[in-house]
């Protein structure tokens, strides 16, 4: 049974661009510190492998310190480490992988081909292939097919499962015919948990650092055993800090009231974007008023408004229109409802109906 640690897309020296310029280096540290937290995961759980599917770099242009921290922190670790470059940081005599002398325990694929690294006192072989540009049509796996050789055969791989991505696309159905015991595979920024095609399983653990409202809540990488013909694997956080986005309706409320009661009763290190949804009494609200009151409670902070001008259910209710018709039978059975919580159903059912003859979005 082999111990593993799969990682992908650190995306390293980002530049966090809707980020003011200091925390946007801050949060470049941040990512640096991030290796210190895998590689002790590594240690800990006794790791065999450190398998880290591409993008480890967000680009070619990278700072030395950030080389240098990642050497220095695969270089520390008892577990051998497999990286395939992928399309922000592909393998090139100008790449960052080209700069410095890696540690012994650290193997770069730098062939489009696949490349095979026998281990023998673990039992097993270590396949990959690296992207040498920033898009790559062709699927390494099509000309692909594992040994029987009783070795447990794993493959590091940037690569994309949509059809016809200009990333590496790769089918099910290559998957399934590769021979593969587990397929480490990057690119896709959100964690699929183990899947499985034929009797290969596969995975991507998603970026283990988010970078923007794209990439929310906890970001982290796959901890796993395998064997031949079985494996598994658990999610493990890692991220420093977590995109959220949040709503907060404030139909028939004071808007800071309400904001108040969504806010977090400790103050959080996480980059968040609050949604302000349902029905307002007065023209405008007062967004800066509203940030001021809530930014110290997170890293960073945006409020968006999403409300719409209360407005009253019956104004139309005299016209001779379907609209009117509708309401005037609607106003009947309210008058004649027993109960509040039958009325407050009513009047729902008239806001959805009213959204739906006034061709607007369904009420919040």
């Amino acid at each position: 049974m082999i111990t593993f640690v799969h990682g992908a897309d650190f995306h390293l020296d980002a530049p966090f661009t809707a980020l003011p310029a200091r925390q946007a280096a801050q949060r470049r540290g941040e990512q640096r510190q991030l290796l210190v937290r895998l590689c002790g995961l590594a240690r800990e759980r006794r790791a065999d492998l450190l398998l880290l599917s591409g993008d480890l770099f967000d680009s070619g242009q990278v700072y030395g310190e950030t080389v240098d921290a990642l050497a220095q922190s695969l270089g520390d670790l008892d577990a051998q480490v497999f990286i395939a470059p992928g399309n922000h940081d592909f393998w090139s005599p100008r790449s960052p992988y080209t700069g410095i002398t890696w540690p012994q325990n650290v193997h770069i694929f730098t062939e489009p081909h696949v490349e095979t690294v026998v281990l023998p006192e673990l039992g097993c072989a270590v396949h990959g292939s690296a992207f040498t540009g920033p898009f790559r049509d062709d699927c390494p796996l099509d000309q692909f097919r594992a040994e029987e050789d009783g070795l447990v055969h794993l493959m590091v791989l940037h690569a994309d499962t949509a059809p016809n991505s200009r990333y590496c696309p790769v089918t099910q159905a290559a998957i399934a015919g590769s021979g593969l015991d587990y397929l480490a595979l990057g690119h896709v920024h959100a964690c699929t948990g183990l899947q499985r095609a034929g009797d290969t399983f596969w995975a991507y653990p998603g970026c283990p650092e988010g970078r923007g409202f794209d990439e929310l809540g906890d970001k982290g990488v796959l901890l796993g055993t395998v064997d031949r013909g079985r494996a598994e694997v658990e999610f493990v956080p890692l991220c420093a800090r977590r995109y959220l986005i949040q709503e907060v309706d404030v139909t028939g409320r004071d808007p800071e009231q309400a904001l108040a009661a969504a806010l977090p009763p400790q103050d959080s290190g996480d980059l968040c974007r609050i949604l302000l949804t349902g029905e307002r009494e007065s023209d405008a609200l007062n967004l800066a008023q509203l940030e001021a009151m809530a930014a110290p409670k997170f890293y960073a902070l945006s409020l968006r408004d999403r409300t719409r001008l209360r407005r009253s259910l019956w104004e139309r209710a005299e016209e001779d229109t379907l609209t009117g018709l509708f309401l005037r039978a609607m106003r009947r059975r309210l008058e004649e409802a027993s109960d509040d919580s039958q009325k407050a159903a009513l009047e729902q059912a008239v806001r959805f109906g009213l959204a739906a003859l006034e061709h607007r979005e369904d009420p919040t």
